[in-house]
């Protein structure tokens, strides 16, 4: 067995502090992930935005310096020179102007085509040359072939670049012109990237501040469950009076105190099955010893002998045989609850009275009797009650007036029995009512010494008590029920 538990630990996965912070991260992991990646998209689509207003803005720029100062946008896709007060006589001169006047700031580049080909250039300094890249330059004449303004996106040799082309036109000029706006959009979103950087840089140390916490307060929080495992693993039948600390208010708290009640439950169970063993062995050791010295001595030749060594013998089994009867009398008595229903009391004293009238040898009278109507197990008070009654007929003198009955009281009702017997010597009316335990009264009457337990067993199964009175002059046994159920104490009221 201890080899497949030590396998089955050798096999399991993670452990449960493992668990919980792995959970914890990936779902902080996950929100922090969405948020950064949300709050890259939204700014970038907004950088994106304003930069295809910028290069729309250079367009109309264009317009406005082929068509003079005063002038407004006609609508039209194509920049064409007007009758402003800038007379232009040919694309060239057109273009020339539009490239020197609209000039590119930080990531923004121009350029001028004439016929398809590269022209002019701004006589600024700049980063990009368009001109540079001869493909890009043939897809821009073609997208704007059929006179339209394009905007587009382009990955080239010279990096990403948003660019808008404008056709530009000039009445009567026989060359065609292209003016071409572009944005370096890496530049344009470089900020925006060493942003995300950051904040990813700023998220693993936050990541990596959630695991260390969560680390610690996860073992913090488990620790009563690791002091429960080394606790119980080291709670033996020979060592099991460990209880596991426990400290604040939470769950955990509540479930370490539980299973220290479990641990007193099982403690107190195993004590007593430890101590009725023990009482079982040393009542049983004497009939057997009793029964094997006489069949060891037997002379088997002898008739008279062998007759009395075995009406010896069967006495003496039938002790034994009793005792055992006794012991699962209380074993059950002990262990089942009971079964109340509403009993008349003045009938269930009536009753016992009845049984216990047809004891011989003494003379039995009825005192009282409660009047109400108590929820009892009639069949276990009933025993219990007998189980008095028979031991007053034992120890009380012959032709003895015995008394019972019932009386009730504001707060219970008492079943109880007196005798006129030796009464129970000082110092031993706990004695009694522990399993197999006898007082020597100076009688010599036989019994399990399980009598009494049963009696209080059924007692206290009804979340009551026994009480006691003893004297010289005799003893008053009671079984008092509570009205109302409470906690029973186990404890015998004697004075």
């Amino acid at each position: 067995m201890t080899a497949e538990i030590d396998g089955a630990r050798r096999r399991r996965g993670w452990s449960v502090r493992s668990r919980i912070l792995a959970s914890i991260l990936v779902v902080a992991a996950l929100g922090l992930a969405g948020a950064g990646a949300t709050t890259f998209l939204v700014q970038r689509d907004r950088i994106l935005h304003q930069i295809d207003d910028r290069l729309r803005a250079h367009v109309e720029s264009a317009r406005s310096v082929l068509q003079g100062p005063g002038s407004k946008s006609t609508g039209s896709t194509t920049v064409r020179a007007g009758a402003g007060s800038v007379p232009f006589t040919t694309t060239d001169e057109a273009l020339e102007a539009v490239i020197a006047r609209v000039l590119p700031t930080g990531d923004e580049t121009s350029l001028g085509l004439i016929d398809g080909r590269p022209a002019y250039v701004p006589a600024v300094n700049i980063d990009c040359h368009i001109e540079d890249d001869p493909a890009l330059v043939a897809r821009i004449v073609a997208e704007v072939s059929d006179g339209s303004v394009r905007l587009g996106t382009v990955i080239s040799p010279l990096g990403n670049l948003r660019y808008i082309a404008a056709p530009l036109t000039v009445k009567g000029s026989a060359n065609s012109g292209i003016y071409v706006a572009a944005v370096d959009l890496d530049g344009e979103l470089a900020q925006l990237t060493g942003s995300f950087v950051t904040f990813a840089g700023v998220a693993l140390a936050a990541l990596a501040a959630i695991g260390l916490v969560g680390w610690f307060v996860a073992g913090r929080l488990l620790r009563p469950i690791r002091q429960l495992r080394m606790t119980t693993s080291r709670i033996t039948a020979s060592e099991r009076h460990e209880r596991i600390p426990v400290a604040g208010r939470d769950d955990v708290s509540d479930l370490t105190a539980t299973i220290n009640d479990m641990l007193d439950r099982l403690d107190l169970a195993m004590t007593g099955q430890r101590q009725l063993l023990d009482d079982v062995r040393h009542e049983l050791k004497t009939p057997i010893t009793i029964v094997r010295g006489h069949l060891e001595l037997l002379d088997d030749s002898n008739p008279a002998e062998v007759r009395a060594t075995r009406a010896l013998a069967l006495d003496e089994l039938d002790r034994m045989a009793g005792l055992i009867d006794d012991i699962e009398s209380l074993a059950e008595t002990s262990s089942a609850s009971a079964a109340r229903r509403p009993t008349d009391v003045a009938d269930l004293t009536a009753d016992v009275f009845a049984k216990a009238a047809g004891l011989p040898d003494h003379q039995w009278i009825l005192a009282e009797s409660a009047q109400r109507t108590l929820p009892l197990d009639s069949t276990r008070i009933t025993q219990a009650w007998l189980q008095l009654v028979d031991n007053a007929a034992k120890y009380s003198p012959a032709g003895t007036k015995i008394v019972l009955g019932s009386t009730e009281s504001l707060e219970s009702t008492e079943f109880w029995v007196a005798d006129t017997g030796p009464g129970i010597p000082p110092g031993s009316e706990e004695r009694i009512f522990e399993r197999f335990g006898r007082v020597d009264t100076g009688r010599g009457i036989r019994g399990s010494g399980l009598g009494l337990p049963i009696v209080k067993a059924i007692a206290l199964a009804h979340g009551g008590r026994v009480s006691l009175v003893s004297s010289p002059l005799g003893s008053r046994f009671g079984i008092v029920i509570p009205h109302v159920d409470t906690e029973p104490t186990g404890e015998v009221d004697a004075p």
